[in-house]
């Protein structure tokens, strides 16, 4: 058995954005874990639950930045969706901890890209 490997190179992002994100059950993940109120988990669960959330909050990021970049420079959407984007990348280089805190600030970024795509997504208004 020989060891290989295809490396994909796809520096526009075409193939991930064909790929439609996987928004229901993240969205439930969302609210169940902003639903806590006192969580007693083992810790390796509050980071198995925010890596998970880091990734998919990586992967709407992206679609935000997709979208925004579509919109005309006139149009103020794109304004906004660059300071969430901004905002994201701050967080999500911060180290991960083990805590409910940390899965829920994930879970709050997630929403608030989330919140941004689907923004990005509506309908321009019309110009004055």
């Amino acid at each position: 058995m020989s060891d290989t490997h295809t490396v994909l190179h796809d520096p526009q992002g075409l193939i991930e954005a064909e790929l439609p994100l996987d928004r229901a059950p993240h969205e439930a993940l969302v609210t169940a874990v902003l639903a806590w109120t006192n969580p007693d988990l083992e810790p390796r669960d509050y980071e198995q639950i925010a890596l998970q959330l880091t990734g998919h909050a990586r992967a709407v990021a992206a679609d935000v930045r997709r979208h925004a970049a579509a919109l005309p420079k006139s149009d103020g959407r794109g304004a906004l969706a660059e300071v969430v984007l901004h905002e994201a990348d701050r967080r999500l280089t911060a180290p991960l901890e083990r805590t409910s805190r940390c899965a829920q600030n994930r879970a709050r970024l997630v929403r608030a890209l989330y919140t941004r795509l689907d923004r990005l997504r509506e309908p321009a208004p019309p110009a004055p």
